[in-house]
């Protein structure tokens, strides 16, 4: 009897046992599902992704080719992570040294958008709808709405949740939200 999935994967992906999957999630050629990784629904991961045990991805996140997530990174609902960019989890790692003991926790808070070839250093946390640009490296917090660039990433302005950088008055030009800036933090308008 074939067992009936809620979800899609491409025939060369391996996908470990126990891991739950959610419905409607597309996994294609070549990724790497670790047991006990956790993956939401409607998620989408490209050519060549590996998910590590105990990983958490929440709902609606799309994970673009050749991305590995290491064992204590968590992205919360409608993460997007460009082709190619990189999770550390050990700040100094050697290969003639186990420090699996030091893993560094790193959160991606809800929608973020890590650009292609960023590089997320491990123990930081990254805002919810912040923006990564490609090839950055961050090496620090990252408030949410934040737009980082550079090697290293510095904040060189915000962005609105769809993701447009917002000029000096706060507010999109494309969809009319509006923010307020308050001790270096970002937050959305209330009426």
């Amino acid at each position: 009897m074939t067992e009936q999935k809620d979800y899609f994967a491409h025939e060369s992906a391996c996908v470990d046992e126990p891991a739950a999957i959610g419905a409607g999630t597309y996994i294609w050629h070549f990724c790497h599902i670790m047991a006990g990784a956790r993956i939401g629904q409607h998620c989408n991961l490209g050519q060549n992704v590996y998910i590590d045990r105990d990983v958490m991805v929440g709902d609606g996140c799309k994970i673009q080719n050749n991305v590995s997530i290491y064992k204590g990174v968590t992205l919360e609902e409608g993460v997007f992570c460009g082709p190619s960019m990189v999770f550390t989890n050990v700040v100094n790692p050697r290969a003639f040294i186990e420090r699996k003991h030091e893993f560094r926790e790193t959160r991606v808070g809800k929608g973020a958008t890590l650009g292609a070839n960023s590089t997320i250093v491990c123990g930081v946390d990254i805002g919810a709808y912040s923006l990564i640009g490609a090839g950055a490296v961050v090496t620090r917090e990252v408030p949410a709405y934040a737009l980082i660039t550079g090697v290293p990433g510095r904040r060189t302005g915000w962005v609105c949740r769809c993701g447009v950088k917002l000029g000096g008055d706060l507010v999109c030009g494309e969809c009319g939200d509006r923010y307020v800036e308050d001790e270096g933090r970002l937050r959305p308008q209330t009426v």
